[in-house]
């Protein structure tokens, strides 16, 4: 392990990048997919499962844990690791986002966002200052800047409205961050769906000095066709030599495109939020476990699957589980799909240092498209 923050390139393919990040808590194999634990837990399964998954990272909420528990408390503990008892990198996201779509009465000006928690009616102000204040004491390994999101479509004059506010704040936010031996801080490019905004809000943050750059504003409801178009507008105007983080995203082929495009990083909720409502992600597509066709079904979802619940568990006890509304169903089918999106990922990895991402890509959506072994396909 590394004393330092550092971002290794391994090998490349057309656009798609292998790399490692290094900290002093391990190291991290990209492309990544990073577990959401919002509020100090993946939801619905152990650390020790998540890490089993071949997880290296996973993130945490800075809106959700500083409403509850908070992070002073969380600091007195001893920091978000040990009190997640996940010993291993986390990235903390601002939380800035969740302000804008959670909290109450909120009010958003050059200083900050003041507004009321969603929980309690308590109220906050949200400054960069306070966010990288938060992040410090949770002893996150990667802090993201503040920045506002806006929800797509948007006018022109509202995504360059926000998307130079956020420059601002990306400003305040690496000053407070300062330097952290072996923390790192990531800005967050912005501008909506606008290429020329997209352009201008990458060049300036790239001339900032952050160790990384995230883009931010994406999958909040555009066609998939409009993020990639973004994506490929702004990866020629990002550094090289620092990882490129694709925050909230996604679903399994939006991982395949973008990181055909040379995205490095990823999070988003949809693995462990469809376990929990009994959809479950393979080899061979999307498969409801709701849908009374499993209710007779032996056949596991995956003989082949690294992971072991997707091996020994029959489609019917999966199918049991959910309609009974049995907690055990929903921690195994989020095992399953975390363990899935690893699994991807891997390949992923696999597939760009042997110069063969074309051709694995291929390969993933055939096998989605053929759908289940038992003839089905789609959702299941």
């Amino acid at each position: 392990m590394s004393e330092q923050f550092s971002f290794r390139l391994l090998a490349t393919d057309g656009a798609a990048r292998r790399g490692l990040v290094s900290t002093p808590r391990g190291e991290i194999r990209t492309p990544a997919f990073m577990p959401v634990g919002t509020a100090a837990t993946v939801k619905a399964m152990f650390p020790q499962d998540v890490r089993a998954t071949g997880a290296d990272i996973v993130l945490g909420n800075v809106y959700h844990l500083m409403l509850r528990p908070g992070a002073e408390r969380v600091a007195a503990l001893g920091g978000l690791h040990r009190f997640m008892n996940w010993p291993h990198p986390i990235l903390t996201d601002s939380g800035g986002f969740q302000v804008m779509s959670l909290a109450k009465l909120r009010k958003l000006d050059e200083q900050g966002v003041a507004f009321q928690s969603h929980i309690d009616g308590s109220r906050h102000l949200l400054t960069p200052e306070r966010s990288m204040e938060i992040q410090r004491l949770l002893d996150s390994d990667i802090h993201m800047q503040l920045d506002e999101c806006v929800r797509l479509p948007c006018s022109e004059a509202e995504a360059e409205r926000a998307m130079r506010l956020s420059l601002r704040w990306a400003e305040r936010s690496r000053a407070a961050f300062g330097e952290q031996k072996g923390k790192a801080i990531f800005g967050i490019v912005q501008g909506a769906d606008s290429p020329a905004l997209r352009v201008e809000s990458a060049q300036a943050l790239a001339a900032m000095d952050f160790h990384g750059l995230a883009i931010g504003g994406l999958a909040v409801g555009e066609p998939q066709e409009v993020m990639l178009a973004m994506l490929e507008t702004v990866m020629p105007h990002l550094p090289e030599g620092k990882p490129r983080y694709l925050m909230g995203v996604g679903t399994p082929d939006d991982i395949l495109q973008s990181v055909a495009r040379g995205v490095d990083m990823f999070d988003c909720v949809m693995p462990t939020r469809a376990g929990r409502h009994g959809l479950a992600y393979t080899r061979f597509g999307r498969v409801n476990l709701r849908n009374a066709r499993h209710a007779d079904d032996p056949a596991p979802l995956d003989a082949d699957s690294s992971c072991e619940s997707a091996r020994v568990y029959s489609r019917a006890y999966l199918h049991h589980l959910m309609k009974a509304g049995e907690i055990l169903g929903m921690m195994l089918l989020t095992e399953i799909n975390v363990a899935y999106y690893q699994e991807l990922m891997a390949g992923l990895r696999r597939a760009i240092e042997e110069g063969r991402l074309a051709d694995f890509i291929g390969e993933t959506e055939e096998g989605w498209a053929r759908g289940e072994t038992t003839g089905l396909s789609g959702e299941g």
